[in-house]
């Protein structure tokens, strides 16, 4: 399924919100240390889904966390997690079902997984998505010229390796539902967390390209990351991934995009843009009635599992144990004989 990336940066994320470590912090009234999760299945089947919690009753990832824990401020904003760094499952948001669980992707009715291409080990970053956004699916984006990819905004966490290991983790992708050949726009958006001490240092949207003060106090990354985002589909022959520009748009522009989607999101959970088959329901706004339900009596109303319910994890196919390799024109490099079967 075809999608333009398109490659902005940088804003800020206060202790992203992630598995066991939910613990976000920023101004409003939304309680971060009241978050948990409910897990059901074994990772690595279609069957697994991992539920947000609030007081012990589920809300939805992509429609109940705010976007901005202080609304004064929109250089910093939450995300959750849906792939943790250095790990290979295709997991991201379930858009068609009721407070969209994450969840295993699938093709061809099997869970979908991410080769690692050398120097990468699968997922060089934290990725996952902004809630309350979306990419309208109904609206061409003035600068790629595509429609959006119907999903909320992606985004990938560069904080240093020894903070986020400390967040623990959740997973999830919907099927796109595209026709074979159509494009669709993809933003991916760089964040650092704000405890980081690289957060003391970067511009996050006015004075200079934030993409500079990145390049000095870690210099190669953005250029590998631009390089991961193009290739990292090759492998099971879908091409390269074509980067609108081709470079990083600016803080400044990231934040108006990120307000376009948070308002193109608004708008959905209003009933003012056809949602197809995103589940729109939600549990913290009440005057959104039709897409509201209340938070205590959702386990039933959507018939979800009352408890978790964690199995072993199946193993994973033996092709994503290994590293691949490309020459400078992005091909795969095969060994004589060697036969690669990635999906």
């Amino acid at each position: 399924m075809p999608s333009v990336c398109a490659l902005a940066c940088l804003a800020l994320v206060p202790a992203s919100v992630l598995g066991a470590s939910l613990a976000a912090r920023g101004g409003g009234d939304f309680d971060y240390n009241a978050l948990s999760l409910r897990e059901v299945g074994a990772r690595n089947t279609l069957d697994w889904r991992m539920w947000l919690e609030k007081d012990g009753n589920p809300i939805s990832f992509w429609h109940d966390i705010p976007l901005y824990p202080n609304k004064s401020d929109s250089s910093i904003v939450n995300f959750y997690v849906e792939i943790p760094r250095w790990t290979d499952a295709k997991i991201e948001t379930k858009r068609d079902e009721p407070l969209n669980p994450i969840f295993h992707d699938e093709k061809k009715k099997k869970p979908r997984f991410v080769a690692s291409v050398w120097p990468h080990r699968s997922y060089p970053f934290l990725y996952g998505s902004f809630p309350q956004t979306w990419e309208n699916s109904n609206v061409k984006h003035n600068f790629t010229g595509y429609v959006g990819d119907n999903d909320p905004m992606d985004v990938f966490d560069i904080s240093g390796i020894e903070l986020a290991a400390r967040h623990g983790w959740t997973r999830g992708d919907a099927d796109s539902h595209r026709q074979p050949g159509e494009e669709t726009t993809d933003w991916k958006a760089i964040v650092v967390d704000v405890r980081d001490p690289l957060a003391k240092v970067v511009d996050t949207c006015l004075t200079r390209e934030a993409v500079e003060d990145l390049e000095k106090y870690r210099p190669g990354m953005k250029q590998e990351f631009y390089d991961w985002f193009t290739y990292y589909k090759v492998v099971k022959g879908s091409g390269l991934n074509p980067i609108v520009g081709k470079t990083f748009q600016n803080a400044t522009f990231m934040r108006k995009t990120l307000a376009e989607s948070h308002g193109f999101w608004r708008d959905l959970i209003l009933g003012k843009e056809k949602p197809g088959k995103i589940s729109t329901r939600q549990t913290s706004n009440p005057r959104a009635c039709k897409s509201y339900v209340p938070s205590k009596d959702a386990t039933k109303v959507f018939g979800i599992p009352e408890k978790s319910n964690v199995l072993p994890p199946a193993a994973k196919p033996k092709q994503y144990d290994y590293w691949y390799y490309l020459d400078q024109q992005f091909n795969v490099i095969k060994l004589p004989g060697q036969v690669i079967e990635v999906e």
